[in-house]
Order: C-alpha cells, then structure tokens, then sequence
C-alpha cells in the first residue's frame, strides 16, 4: 500500500465544517464571526511518550485527546485537527484500529481530520488541532488573582501509578492495574468543563507535566503565588489506590508525589473569584465533572504546599522536561 492509497483507506473523510479538508495542498478553515481561532500542537514519539506494545486504539485516543485538553484549557470550542504521521511500515493490522480509536474521539469532539501528513520513520504521531473562542473570552493563564480559589478537576496521580506499575512490573490486582491504565492511555479532555467556565475562571492550565509543575506555571503568568492543601489534593488519587496504599503496595509518600508531580492526567486547574463559587459547582454539576477547591492564590509570590495542620511541606517538583 503507497502513502496515498493508505491516506484515503485511514485518514480520507468528507468535512461538514471545514470549507475544505483533507485531498488539496491546504485545508481551508471559515472561523466565525466574532471569534478566535486557538491552535494547540502535541507530538506523541514512541519509548518517549508511550510504551511499543500500546494497544493502538487506545494510542489514537490519545494522541488526539493531549490536544484537546489544550483546547479545554483555553475554553475553545473544537473545529479540526490535522495528522502528521511517521510510521515504520504499513501495517493495517495496526493502522485500523488506531484510525479508529482517534476519529471515534474525534467525531465525539466535532473535530474534522482536515489535513497532514504521511513518511517512513520511527513511529511518532504529530496532531495540530484547531478550535474557536468568542472574542476577548479566552481562558488564559495569567488572569488570576490574589485571593482566588484554586481547582482541580477529575483525579490526579492515577497515570503516573499505571506507569510505574508498569516499568516496575507490580503485581497488582488486575481490576486496579486496568483502571489505571486507562487513566494513562485514554485522557478525558475536559472540553464540556472548559467551554463551562468561560466568565468564570479568572485562569486555567490544563495538568499534562504534574500539579504543582502546571499550577507554577500559570502562576507565574499571574505574577501570583499560592498555598495548596496536600490533604485535599491526596483524596483525588482513585478511591481503588488508597485501598492498595493500605495493603502496603504504596506509600503515603508515594501517592502524594504522584498527585502532586505525577503528570499525564490531562486535567484541568484553574482559578476562580471566591464570588464564583456557585458558578464554578454550577459549571461541574452540567457538564458532569468532578471539581475539588484544593487552595487559594496569594499575593506573595512561590506554590506552598501545606498538610491538614497547615505546616508547609519540604516539596519541590517541576513539571516534566524533555530535556532536563
């Protein structure tokens, strides 16, 4: 099967929103009167990003997903995507299912495949996917301010337990090991909560590289710092995690870096006036999210991360860096 042949098989659908898809030199966007586009690009390289024997549906999945969660972050509602693919080799066996697995998400989204590109190459997946914002509505990382609350949305720390269970190869029960890879290999993007906080948030960051790591980042567009209540933060690790911790197969330290730095749980954090407090449990009650207030931005500047008694922890964590 030729490049071309392998595009049309795959990747070749008719666009409703797009004025012009996948088939000419460009793909032609129409944004609306009156709004934005946001861009947001993902690169997913295999033994980096993913492990080689991943099942491919779910690779597809996220590929487009880690690009979604941009979106979500910047309350953009989804247009298109474009696929730049390197593959090994053609191999349908693997190529049907994760098609499948990424326009399935896709379609979930309305997000049209417009655009691309095919070559042979170590296998390394690259989506750039397009959305669209009102004017001046935009969620942003710089607009919180002191005095806001901060939350958190979903759980924290549960891809990061998959992952080192995996590399570590842990005996864990089978049900727990499956939903922690799922949390791993098949990201909910927030795009519903996103496009709910709109008026809202005063800023939001979506959690790719760790809490802590993501959460500095947007308060350092802020000009802001915060206090996080380790506490808080620890009960948003799954439910079935604690009960393992209590066997003994996690410590408490454990859990609490992989809340905190764990990274790889594409939620989103976000701030918002104590004043919005109704508007933020109203945002989660219709989009059906789960939303936890884990602390409050300060005016003095650094994230402290405190415990139930208020005593500040000896924590530093980064977000992830591909070159650190």
């Amino acid at each position: 099967m030729g490049e071309f042949e392998l595009i049309d098989r795959y990747f070749k659908r008719p666009t409703t929103r797009a004025v012009l898809g996948v088939g000419d030199d460009c793909a032609l966007l129409q944004p609306t009167a009156g709004m934005q586009l946001a861009i947001s690009s993902d690169m997913l390289v295999e033994g980096r990003h993913f492990f080689a024997d991943v099942d491919p549906s779910t690779l597809g999945h996220k590929a487009l997903a880690v690009n979604l969660s941009d979106l979500a972050a910047c309350g953009a509602r989804p247009l298109a995507f474009t696929l730049a693919l390197a593959l090994p080799r053609v191999d349908e066996i693997w190529l049907a299912p994760f098609s499948r697995g990424l326009l399935a998400l896709a379609d979930s989204h309305g997000c049209e495949l417009v655009g691309g590109d095919t070559t042979q190459g170590p296998l390394n997946i690259c989506i750039t996917v397009f959305g669209e914002v009102p004017q001046g509505q935009a969620l942003l990382r710089s607009g919180a301010g002191a005095g806001d609350d901060i939350y958190v949305s979903g759980t924290l720390g549960d891809a990061r337990l998959a992952l080192d269970a995996i590399r570590a190869d842990l005996a864990l029960p089978a049900e727990l090991l499956q939903d922690l890879r799922h949390r791993l290999e098949q990201p909910t993007p927030r795009v519903a909560l996103g496009l709910a906080l709109r008026g809202v948030a005063s800023a939001a960051i979506d959690i790719s590289d760790g809490l802590t790591g993501d959460l500095g980042h947007l308060l350092k567009a802020s000009g802001v710092g915060a206090t996080v209540d380790a506490s808080i933060a620890m009960n948003l690790i799954a439910v079935r995690a604690h009960s393992t911790w209590a066997n003994g197969l996690f410590s408490h330290e454990k859990l609490l870096q992989c809340v905190l730095a764990g990274g790889d749980d594409y939620e989103l954090a976000f701030t918002a006036p104590v004043a919005a407090r109704d508007a933020v449990q109203l945002a989660s009650h219709q989009t059906q999210t789960p939303i936890t207030r884990i602390g409050q931005v300060e005016a003095e500047p650094g994230l402290r991360v405190v415990d139930d008694q208020g005593r500040t922890l000896q924590f530093k964590a980064a977000s992830f860096d591909h070159f650190a």
